[in-house]
């Protein structure tokens, strides 16, 4: 019996006290509620933390009052064929030209590589690498399901109408960001992503892996 050994590559960033989280955001906390080591029979860990912390995925509410909350989500969606596109050379922004040159078949899930990965992971930097407006409609407009980015958000910091946000959650297209693709190269892989299952929230932290096809 030959046992196929897969290869996972882990794209989730970790999540610990006083990593970077979005300016207004709560910080990172982990309180102790039983310790072995004070004497109780196991450990256990009270976490607070934003919905948006690390690597997630946002869920339509987060920008659409009546939109669909984390727990409603289609996990097709979430799991199945991605493309990694690599722009990490000088790329400011991401605008449609930028998918137009590069995407030329149909895609179902993208992931998109920036300098945003190499950056100081330590530090919160307002200056990341997103989609502008037209990129969002492109995105739409080919019916991609999935758009992941390595920046803490599709938008450019500082934006007031998001038109990102609202471009691809009001057509249904799952917003995953906050990724580590520094050791990915660009091409096909399989994408399988898990938030968890929070009922009524507006996002979620996502163990997220890929898978070399």
């Amino acid at each position: 019996m030959i046992t196929e050994i897969v290869h996972l590559i882990d794209i989730t960033r970790p999540i610990y006290p006083g990593m970077p989280v979005w300016p207004g955001d709560p910080p990172v906390v982990e309180e102790p509620v039983s310790r072995i080591a004070d004497g109780d029979c196991s450990n256990v860990t009270r976490f607070l933390l934003g919905s948006h912390t690390g690597t997630h995925i946002d869920a339509p509410r987060h920008f659409e009052p009546s939109g669909a909350c984390i727990d409603a989500l289609n996990p097709d969606a979430l799991m199945g064929p991605c493309l990694v596109l690599d722009l990490a050379s000088g790329q400011e922004h991401i605008a449609r030209a930028d998918l137009e040159r590069i995407v030329n078949v149909p895609v179902e899930r993208l992931l998109i590589r920036t300098r945003n990965s190499f950056a100081e992971p330590t530090v919160f930097h307002k200056d990341f690498v997103a989609l502008l407006p037209d990129a969002a409609g492109w995105i739409v407009e080919q019916g991609i399901r999935l758009i992941g980015v390595d920046g803490p958000s599709v938008e450019e910091y500082g934006s007031s109408a998001f038109p990102v946000h609202h471009t691809l959650l009001r057509a249904g297209v799952v917003i995953l960001e906050g990724l580590d693709l520094s050791s990915v190269a660009a091409g096909d892989y399989d994408l399988f992503c898990a938030p968890l299952k929070w009922s009524g929230a507006d996002g979620a932290p996502a163990r997220t892996f890929l898978k070399k096809c």
